[in-house]
């Protein structure tokens, strides 16, 4: 019902304006002979017009999204999370969040890590794994988020499987729920559960 009131204002605005900017009669003799660039200046203005407004109801739309999406899934620090239970390969799951507008979930400190882990215990399951959108497919050991960009906070498992221990086989990392939001570097090719991140800030 919103979006519907906000184009009927856009095209009132609209409406309003082209009737200002539409030169009288009299306006028209003191430009001597200028209507025809007086009408494509106005048209002009009201084309720009038109394309903010487009850009701004895509924005709305697109937040609107990402309001449903916290609705489904959590906010946790400006960013919703939505889980998916079906398990898939980690370049699968990478395409999917991407296609839904985000990315695979990668926490950026502890506070965040506990509370994606807390997330996937209640939506996904408390023995489940989930994949991280961090890997080290370019160069074994420097672990990529999926913007390219060096993983500063890590949380591996270290003290019992001495993570990341997988070498060239396992560039993939998931959290585990079994071990309590500590990460494990996994074959790509596993299929696993996933939650995309949104940024909505």
């Amino acid at each position: 019902m919103e979006f519907r009131t906000l184009v009927t204002l856009c095209l009132l605005i609209l409406v309003h304006f082209s009737v200002q900017d539409t030169p009288t009669e009299s306006n028209i003799k003191k430009k001597n002979g200028r209507k025809e660039g007086g009408n494509t200046a106005a048209i002009e203005e009201l084309k720009k017009q038109v394309e903010n407004i487009q850009e701004e109801l895509n924005l709305l739309k697109e937040q609107q999204a990402l309001q449903t999406v916290c609705l489904k899934g959590t906010k946790i620090h400006g960013k919703c999370y939505l889980a998916d239970d079906t398990k898939k390969r980690y370049h699968t799951a990478s395409e999917d969040c991407i296609a839904k507008g985000g990315v695979l979930s990668t926490p950026m400190n502890g506070d965040e890590n506990d509370q994606l882990y807390e997330y996937v215990r209640r939506s996904v399951g408390p023995e489940e794994h989930i994949w991280l959108g961090i890997n080290d497919m370019l160069t074994e050991g420097s672990w990529l988020d999926q913007a390219g960009a060096t993983v500063r906070y890590k949380n591996w498992e270290t003290e019992i499987t001495h993570q990341p221990d997988g070498e060239r086989a396992q560039n993939c990392a998931v959290l585990s729920t079994t071990a309590n939001g500590k990460w494990f570097d996994e074959s790509c090719r596993a299929e696993k559960a996933s939650v995309c991140e949104f940024n909505i800030v």
